[in-house]
Parts: structure tokens; sequence; C-alpha cells
């Protein structure tokens, strides 16, 4: 049989991929049909069923790039998964991102986090800026583990900088593993309450999931990975510079924080503020900023960061009068 499929309103190499190999990787589950691709056209010539199934399979590759910036050979082997692929992706007006241990959907809660979730899809590298619950680093992390467990990504890598709010790692006991372990507990929490304890043991014990200080982060390629900086405004600009050029083939990475929290000695080393400025211009990064009014813990939360803020813009402002 001889078939041609075209595609419809989609620019070819976004489907064929970078010297096509995701048409190559498609193109290896069909030993038995001759492809030949020209523009938007297919054309093929095997056995009916093969030509059947090679057409629902880029059509369902189309409807996926319509939902992510960029296809991998991964987004090809899940649609041979027993799972449906077509149903991988965050559907229209569907904010649900995960699901959690006991079935809960853990979903988007307003409108910030839905453009979150949207620049994720959009963006290779996406920055979330915000007071404390805003649920900035639970969305990043809810997409991480969606992602891993859509297999979009090989490795979900977490790291946060090691920098002190008052407390002194020297006088904290155990070895330096206990010593930072209490600096990424939130984001050992976030994974719990998506992960089965038991997996996410297994998952960091061979390297799929990965905490660290972001010290750690120098002299890596990270790619086929998921990763998220979290507590972004304790970095500086070097800091920040070297953890986004660790961004490898096939990443996402994600960069959180709270400007109004910066726990470093001089406030002004913070390079998260500068670093998006430098960077907010280039195409495939986003930047998503929230307000107090995003605020998703106790109602309370809300009041008080606006309390702080107020006092801080006091300060600032009795500082700058002249005597």
């Amino acid at each position: 049989m001889k078939k041609t499929v075209k595609l419809e309103n989609m620019d070819p190499m976004e489907i064929y991929g970078p010297g096509n190999r995701i048409l190559e990787a498609l193109c290896s589950w069909y030993p038995r049909l001759k492809v030949a691709a020209r523009g938007d056209e297919i054309f093929l010539d095997g056995p009916e069923e093969d030509c059947e199934d090679f057409s629902v399979k880029i059509g369902l590759l189309t409807e996926k790039r319509l939902h992510k910036r960029n296809l991998t050979p991964y987004d090809v082997e899940d649609l041979f998964d027993d799972n449906s692929a077509a149903e991988r992706f965050i559907p229209a007006g569907d904010s649900v991102i995960v699901h959690g241990l006991d079935g809960r959907p853990i979903k988007a809660r307003n409108k910030t986090q839905e453009k979150m979730v949207s620049a994720y899809f959009e963006n290779d590298l996406v920055f979330a800026v915000g007071p404390a619950g805003t649920g900035k680093t639970y969305v990043a992390i809810a997409l991480a583990v969606r992602a891993l467990k859509h297999r979009e990504i090989k490795r979900i890598i977490l790291t946060r900088p090691a920098v002190e709010a008052g407390e002194r790692l020297g006088f904290l006991p155990g070895d330096l593993k206990d010593k930072l372990d209490p600096y990424l507990q939130p984001l050992y929490d976030a994974l719990r309450d998506m992960i089965p304890a038991k997996k996410l043991n297994d998952f960091m014990e061979e390297g799929i999931v990965q905490i660290a200080p972001l010290a750690y982060m120098r002299g890596r390629t990270l790619d086929k990975a998921c990763v998220i900086l979290d507590e972004a405004q304790n970095t500086n600009l070097g800091q920040l510079k070297m953890f986004l050029t660790r961004m490898g083939c096939d990443a996402k990475f994600i960069v959180t924080g709270d400007a109004s929290q910066i726990d470093l000695p001089d406030k002004r080393e913070s390079g998260l503020m500068k670093g998006i400025d430098l960077v907010k211009d280039i195409k495939g990064v986003s930047c998503i900023f929230f307000k107090p009014e995003d605020i998703v813990r106790h109602p309370l939360v809300s009041k008080i960061v606006k309390a702080f803020d107020s006092a801080d813009k006091s300060r600032t402002a009795e500082k700058g009068a002249p005597d």
C-alpha cells in the first residue's frame, strides 16, 4: 500500500526534529515501511496496517508538539507505551498537573500558577519569583514529577544554595549530608507528597532523583532532566550563571526565589533579579511573578507578607531621607 501523510499547519522540522532524529526514531518502529519525507508530506510504502498506524502516530506527535516546546525521541517511545500517549499532556482548561499519593489532584490553584504551568510547556527556562506561600516550588516539583512519570525526562535534579538564615552549619550535628539536609527539607516534603516513599528512596539511590546543594552543580552538564533551583535569591550573579550554563540537551530548568527573603550577608549581592534582567528577553525564557494575593497558605500569611513588605519600604524610605 502507498499512502501520503500531510502535516497540516505545522513546520515539518518541528516534527522531524534536528537531523530528522524524531522521524528516524519513529521509523525504527516500522521496519517493513519505506518512508520518504519531502517538505510537509511523508510518503509511505508498505503493509496497510503499518501505514495506518504510522499516520496515527504522526498525528499524536503533532498534537503533543502543540503542548510542549520541542519533541524528543522519548516522545516517540511514549507513543508505543501501554498507556495512551494522547492523554499525557495537560488538556486545555484542565489545571491538574499530577496526582498525589492519595489520588488527590495536584493542580494550579490560581491564575499565576496556571501561567507558570503554561510557561513550563512553552519554554525551557522558567523563572518563578514571588513571596513565600505562593506555591512556586511545589508547582515546579509537580511539573518535574509529571515529566518523569511520562518519561519526558530521565532525571529530576533539585538544588538550593546552602545559605544560613541565622543558623550556623558548623553547629549542626552529623556529617556534611546531615548538615545540609535541613536546607533541602522542603524539597523532600514536596516529593513525598507525589512519589511513594520506597520508590522515592529507590529513585534517589539510582540517581533518578537527585537533591544537592548548588555548589555540587559546578562542572556538570545536566541533560534529559528537569532541574529546579530553589531559593535562588540567595545566589550571587556568578552562581546563577554557573547554574544556568549547566543546561544540557532536552533539559528543563526552573528557577524559583523570593527577592524579599535574601539571607546573604550583603543583600545587594543577590543575583536573582539581576540575572532575570539579563535573560528575560531571550526566546525560550519565561519569567512569572507572583504577588501576595497569590499566596495559597493560611490567609494570615498574605497579611503577614504585606505587613513585612510595608515595614521594609518604610525603613528604605527612612534610610534614603536627607539628614
